[in-house]
């Protein structure tokens, strides 16, 4: 393909359905990061937030499916040169990446400062905790804890800027949430080569068959071979080679739906609630497989439940535009708000909730006797907690707005030496 940094036309279809989906899977993973805070609901909460690993899997399989409706022509070869796809993808995260870490670091060091909810003292840029799904974090939780050697740590700030991070099998740092953004990253070098191979699949639903069986393979290696300790958890949840699958059943999911389309073989009304039904007794089923050992986590973690994420992305695929142009409007906006929405909400939340803490005490002391006003915190409020929600959407939806999309006009005009202006809207919209 000759070199070429030609904007690729976008295809007329848009899938409004996937900008709203797109937005209840960055809302439900700041709910699964954060809802098991309050005591007050503990003895349930877990039901609600022991799956959400189902979000981050099905966000990958939604990238790769909006990837190769974007970026493919009706050949299926890439719209433009690799190069210059990239770039693009690159200046889509790095922003969202760089501008999360910075901010995860800040608050984490002023947390661990502060000191002002339990356990805060112990928190430092340096503290990370070990990656196991065994008995040994219930029984001994602080055996898992670890304070990074300066080298660590300075390596894996290097991994960090480099969007490396992905590959510590280890442990998570600074930023934790932020290893989907590394895989994604992952998942784009591969793109180029990978979709058009994909896309020219002739049974996409025996190849899905085929991609979900190899997915199985490592998490049934390591039920059967290890006892779920370090390195092989941390390998299994975020390795990027590892869940790479979820991202080519995405490319093979849009190659099934558009030789569905092309066949006039879409899903009706009914049929489409019946399928949502489905997943909805499929996701109940999985959470009360959860409880019963260590080894359904990892089978269902790494792909028992792909069919359910395929069926969720492909169902909103094909729900309708609607009529009120203020509804796709805030679609586009919400959808494009989802990934600084997984990067930002660890942070967010932690200073929500000490603010929260605060004011709940003694706040008055605060202008006179700020050690003891810190000392006086109370307690979270559940009241209070869709208050967090709220503004954590607005703050991702005014940050993807004001800051991500102006540093990725920048990055482009000087990375691509042209004017990316004709093609920043088609990239706020959607997260291919």
């Amino acid at each position: 393909m000759p070199e070429t940094t030609a904007t690729p036309k976008v295809a007329k279809e848009r899938f409004i359905g996937l900008e709203w989906l797109r937005f209840l899977l960055g809302l439900y993973i700041v709910i699964f990061h954060t809802l098991h805070n309050y005591p007050s609901i503990r003895e349930w909460s877990h039901y609600v937030t022991d799956i959400g690993f189902f979000s981050t899997s099905a966000f990958f399989v939604l990238s790769g499916f909006l990837l190769t409706h974007v970026y493919l022509d009706e050949q299926y070869r890439l719209r433009e040169s690799p190069k210059s796809f990239w770039l693009k993808r690159f200046s889509n995260l790095y922003p969202i990446h760089i501008g999360s870490l910075v901010l995860a670091m800040a608050v984490s060091a002023l947390v661990g400062y502060l000191a002002i909810a339990p356990g805060d003292s112990d928190i430092s840029l340096r503290f990370v905790v070990y990656d196991v799904n065994n008995d040994v974090g219930q029984l001994n939780w602080q055996s898992l804890n670890h304070t990074m050697s300066p080298l660590e740590t300075g390596i894996n700030v290097l991994l960090n800027l480099t969007l490396l991070h992905a590959w510590n099998p280890l442990y998570l740092t600074f930023n934790p949430p932020s290893w989907s953004i590394s895989a994604l990253f992952f998942f784009y070098l591969t793109f180029p080569w990978l979709a058009p191979r994909l896309r020219r699949v002739l049974h996409p639903r025996r190849a899905i068959l085929l991609v979900n069986l190899i997915y199985l393979v490592p998490p049934l290696y390591v039920i059967l071979t290890t006892d779920y300790g370090v390195p092989e958890t941390g390998i299994l949840h975020r390795n990027p080679l590892i869940r790479l699958p979820e991202f080519a059943a995405g490319i093979l999911l849009y190659t099934f739906y558009a030789l569905r389309k092309s066949q006039g073989r879409m899903m009706s009304r009914g049929q489409r609630y019946v399928a949502l039904a489905i997943i909805a007794v499929a996701v109940v089923i999985a959470v009360k497989l959860l409880g019963l050992g260590h080894a359904w986590y990892y089978a269902l973690h790494n792909g028992l439940l792909l069919p359910f994420q395929l069926a969720l992305v492909y169902v909103a695929a094909q729900w309708g535009e609607p009529r009120s142009q203020k509804l796709k409007r805030w679609a586009a906006r919400l959808g494009g708000a989802s990934l600084p929405m997984f990067a930002l909400h660890v942070p967010l939340y932690a200073v929500f909730s000490r603010v929260e803490r605060v004011l709940s005490g003694n706040p008055g002391l605060c202008a006179t006797d700020f050690s003891g006003c810190l000392a006086a915190a109370g307690e979270l409020h559940l009241w209070l907690y869709p208050v967090f929600l709220l503004l954590t959407v607005a703050f991702c939806v005014l940050f993807q707005e004001q800051f991500v999309v102006r540093v990725r006009k920048f990055l482009l005009r000087h990375l691509l030496r042209r004017s990316p202006d004709d093609h920043v809207a088609n990239l706020s919209r959607s997260q291919r």
